[in-house]
């Protein structure tokens, strides 16, 4: 199994309020070193399937169609191999 770690990010030029806010909270419990905050999701997909090629493809389509709105968002994306007994059962059955 292949699992992509997702990174969703607001574009630079998309003002971020909650990054905003964790920055101007950050300073007042004396953080004054935080230059910038920018909030993103993260997320994992595990995939059944060993191609690497087609799980790069499939990811792609996924965050373009879904995950991120390409308007306001960017992506990146890792794959790595993962043990399937490494995930949760109850997540490979569909509960």
């Amino acid at each position: 199994m292949l699992k992509a770690i997702i990174f969703i990010t607001l574009k630079e030029s998309v003002l971020d309020p909650q990054g905003v806010a964790v920055k101007n909270s950050l300073h007042t419990m004396g953080y004054q070193t935080v230059a910038d905050v920018r909030i993103g999701k993260r997320l994992e997909v595990v995939l059944n399937t060993m191609d690497r090629q087609k799980a790069d493809e499939e990811i792609r389509i996924m965050c373009e169609k879904l995950l991120s709105n390409p308007v306001i968002e960017n992506f990146t994306f890792e794959i790595e191999e993962v043990d399937e007994s490494a995930i949760c059962s109850s997540n490979l059955s569909g509960v």
